[in-house]
C-alpha cells in the first residue's frame, strides 16, 4: 500500500510539474533563463508523472 502512495504523490508532483511549465510557457518572456527553467519543469514533471504511473499500476496489493 505505501508503494501505490508513493506512486501517487509522484503521479501529482508530476502533475504540478507540468502545470507550472505550462504556466510558464503560457506567460512568455523569453530569455535563456526562462528556458532553462522551462525544460527543467518538463522533464523533472514527465519523469515524476511516469514513474508515478508506473509504481501504481505494477504494484499489487496483497490481501492482509
Amino acid at each position: 500500500m505505501e508503494k501505490r502512495i508513493f506512486g501517487v504523490i509522484l503521479a501529482s508532483l508530476g502533475i504540478i510539474g507540468l502545470v507550472v511549465a505550462a504556466i510558464l510557457f503560457m506567460n512568455g518572456g523569453g530569455g535563456p533563463h526562462h528556458t532553462r527553467s522551462l525544460i527543467v519543469f518538463i522533464l523533472l514533471g514527465l519523469i515524476f508523472f511516469f514513474s508515478g504511473i508506473a509504481l501504481v499500476k505494477n504494484t499489487t496489493d496483497k490481501p492482509t
